[in-house]
């Protein structure tokens, strides 16, 4: 039995010994070139997803601004993506915008607009005259923090701008922004506070003459974070952006956070405002008259990691009410 046992301990050493040798053979002539490495994850490593505009002639192109990972775009509904905006300053996009008149013009609002402590900041609004092949910057290098971007359905040299502004700091372009010369030049419209920028802007539909903009009052310190104030508020205005009107009826009378506004496709008179109160808690609002007076739907407030991230609105192009 243990003549048998030896011989065996021997047999398969000799074996090992060879598969060793042999592998190390083997090793020598692989040629490594012939290898290329692939991204396998994790998935999550761009960040958060901060915009999408789908083509209006074509939805199988979207350009997609990515919170920590520039501007990407696909050509066939998502199956491979190509990026846009790797050769940029900045890394970090908030929002970005199809121009109606000509679809081949790309906006994009650098600096993503959310107020958690580890948010990119971006250096200004650019655009692309070429499906996003090449970028210029075209100013409000102080936002640091894009919202929202809006061109005129019938001219492409007005565009408004929603900049919330610096998130550690005060000061910087802060608010609502219009350009009169397919933004060469910005007015700023709405805001003079230096602590409160705008969320969020939306356009009637059937006037675009008629706009309404959220505005935040928020600020981060490094041992603190104001995620609301006096400064936060819903205006609307009639004059394509020139005067603004603060429209309250209804709306809560504490401070409030951030605000994400939607407005309905099929009845534009009808706005919604979801809107952060003190202690993370808040409400889902609606307006039937074109933001003349508030009635409250529901308790419902943004989850996740809270509203400061995520508080966003959009309507249903498919069914009212929805």
């Amino acid at each position: 039995m243990l003549s048998l046992v030896l011989a065996f301990g021997i047999t398969a050493q000799d074996a090992q010994a060879q598969r060793k040798k042999k592998a190390v053979t083997l090793s020598k002539d692989v040629n490594i070139n012939a290898f290329k490495f692939r991204n396998v994850g994790p998935a999550f490593l761009s960040g958060r997803i901060a915009d999408i505009a789908i083509h209006p002639d074509n939805d199988n192109h979207w350009y997609v601004a990515v919170g920590s990972a520039g501007v990407w775009k696909t050509e066939n509904a998502g199956t491979t993506w190509i990026p846009l905006f790797d050769n940029q300053k900045s890394y970090s996009t908030g929002c970005v915008s199809i121009d109606p008149s000509n679809a081949s013009t790309i906006w994009v609002g650098s600096g993503e607009n959310v107020g958690g402590r580890h948010v990119g900041y971006g250096d200004g609004i650019y655009r692309s005259d070429d499906d996003g092949k090449s970028w210029k910057n075209m100013g409000l290098n102080k936002s640091e923090h894009i919202s929202k971007i809006i061109v005129h359905p019938d001219n492409s040299n007005t565009i408004w701008v929603a900049a919330q502004g610096p998130l550690w700091s005060k000061g910087g372009e802060r608010g609502v922004y219009k350009s009169t010369d397919g933004g060469s030049n910005w007015k700023q419209v709405l805001g003079n506070n230096e602590w409160t920028g705008a969320t969020d802007l939306l356009i009637d539909p059937r006037n675009p003459q008629v706009l309404y903009a959220a505005t935040w009052d928020r600020h981060r310190t490094v041992a603190a974070y104001m995620g609301g104030g006096p400064g936060t508020a819903i205006y609307k205005s009639t004059d394509g952006g020139e005067n603004w009107s603060k429209i309250h009826n209804g709306l809560p009378r504490s401070n409030m956070g951030k605000i994400g506004l939607a407005i309905s496709p099929q009845n534009p008179d009808v706005v919604y405002a979801a809107i952060e109160l003190d202690r993370t808690k808040g409400g889902l609002f609606r307006s039937a008259n074109g933001g003349g007076s508030w009635t409250k739907m529901s308790n419902t407030v943004s989850g996740g990691t809270g509203p400061h991230y995520y508080q966003e609105l959009y309507a249903s192009p498919h069914k009212f009410d929805r």
